[in-house]
């Protein structure tokens, strides 16, 4: 999406909002990487049992491999508690909706296409950008702070080095995780994931003690990908009607998991490489093209689509190889499940 304009008479809307936090000013940002990870987290606990229910709106625009803009969506979001909210997208080929409920049911309802990976990771980007627990695993993650300057500031990095037997992990690495803070107190500005995309998270305002993000870009490279607004955050009655499955909403079974954290997949079981186009290497067409697919329960790729390539040459040929691949399924609870996610293909003429 383009970067949001925010008219004048938008902010004097959201002011009042935002304004309802009365917490006191977030500390100034620790010095170690575990103590900046610990400082942010009650910031971004949109899940919390003492928050009031709520709701918000936002609007977002898709981009195609090109970067051109395509369709515009609009993304809604209502919390009773932890276990009662919802979640619906629309736009004009596309509306896809899920529900929680008390009793711990999750349902959905899908009208046209299936959602892009960026787009369906929307929430993700206001409500959790942060490494998860069980990312932040102490024998199999270790945190390295590095600074990067930007805008004239050094903003403190942390990257999230994956720990193997025999392997120091004593250098950062573009393809790992990182986060960036805020050099003054703990808000995440930027997050860099799969070694190509960039997510900048603008506008921080506060909501009922939280960073919440106005204006959220997603990057590949220099391509934008999703651009996302928030138009309205305000209060919601815990038994608003939105918050009912509709009647032929489906039953989710086996929870479908949505690696939008750049987690590492499975064991590859089967992985055939690319063939680099004699035409691409006359042309000198190099880079990356990055693949949304879906990890079925048989471990193979289902629904391949481009989400950014150099060229239309690289795209086919990274397109038709992972089409290909095979993986051991992720599991939960020992249950074989779904796994979205992105691949990335490299394709190098020096290499």
């Amino acid at each position: 999406m383009g970067k949001p304009i925010f008219l004048s008479v938008f902010l004097t809307a959201m002011v009042h909002v935002f304004a309802q936090a009365t917490v006191s000013a977030p500390p100034s940002l620790p010095k170690e990487p575990n103590g900046i990870l610990a400082a942010a987290a009650p910031f971004y606990d949109f899940n919390s049992a003492d928050l009031k229910p709520w709701r918000l709106k936002a609007t977002y625009q898709l981009y195609d491999i090109k970067g051109n803009p395509t369709e515009q969506g609009t993304y809604e979001y209502w919390w009773a508690s932890p276990k009662i909210h919802r979640s619906t997208w629309k736009r004009p080929s596309a509306t896809y909706t899920e529900w929680y409920s008390a009793d711990g049911t999750h349902s959905y309802q899908m009208i046209g296409e299936r959602l892009k990976f960026f787009e369906h990771a929307l929430p993700f980007e206001l409500f959790s950008p942060l490494p998860s627990g069980l990312a932040l695993t102490a024998d199999k993650t270790s945190l390295e702070l590095q600074e990067r300057p930007s805008k004239g500031a050094k903003f403190p990095c942390i990257s999230l080095i994956p720990l193997k037997s025999g392997e120091s992990a004593n250098r950062i690495q573009s393809t790992y995780p990182t986060y960036c803070f805020d050099p003054q107190i703990p808000v995440l500005r930027t997050r860099y994931t799969f070694g190509e995309v960039t997510t900048e998270f603008n506008n921080i305002a506060k909501y009922q003690g939280r960073f919440l993000p106005r204006s959220i870009l997603v990057f590949v490279g220099e391509q934008k990908i999703l651009t996302a607004s928030v138009d309205s955050a305000s209060g919601l009655g815990p038994t608003d009607p939105a918050l009912t499955p509709a009647p032929d909403a489906k039953i989710v079974k086996v929870e479908k998991l949505n690696d939008s954290t750049g987690t590492r997949l499975g064991h590859v079981l089967k992985k055939q490489p690319p063939m680099y186009p004699p035409m691409a290497k006359q042309l000198g067409q190099q880079g990356v093209v990055l693949i949304q697919v879906t990890i079925g329960i048989d471990g193979k790729v289902h629904d391949p689509e481009v989400v950014v390539a150099p060229s239309p040459i690289l795209a086919a040929a990274a397109l038709d190889a992972v089409s290909h691949w095979e993986y051991e399924p992720a599991t939960v609870n020992g249950v074989p499940v779904e796994l979205a996610t992105e691949i990335r293909v490299v394709f190098s003429i020096g290499r």
